[in-house]
């Protein structure tokens, strides 16, 4: 079974709106804002997509049993 992530949206969200268009399933636009639909997800290319689209860095992927960044990548 592979590990779960931990997927966050900073105050750096400028509301583009990238995130919520590579990744509906996971990331939706409140008030402007993008915020992730849940705090934990099964891992899914798409959040991966969403997170390096961000124009701004504002989204985190982490693996939830280490805290190692999936993405952003450098």
């Amino acid at each position: 079974m592979s590990d779960s992530w931990l997927v966050s949206v900073d105050q750096n969200c400028i509301g583009s709106g990238m995130c919520a268009g590579a990744a509906p399933d996971h990331f939706e636009l409140m008030e402007g804002y993008a915020r992730a639909i849940k705090d934990e997800v099964d891992p899914d290319e798409a959040v991966i997509d969403a997170a390096e689209s961000c124009p701004v860095e504002a989204i985190l992927v982490k693996l939830a049993s280490t805290g190692a960044v999936v993405a952003p990548t450098d």
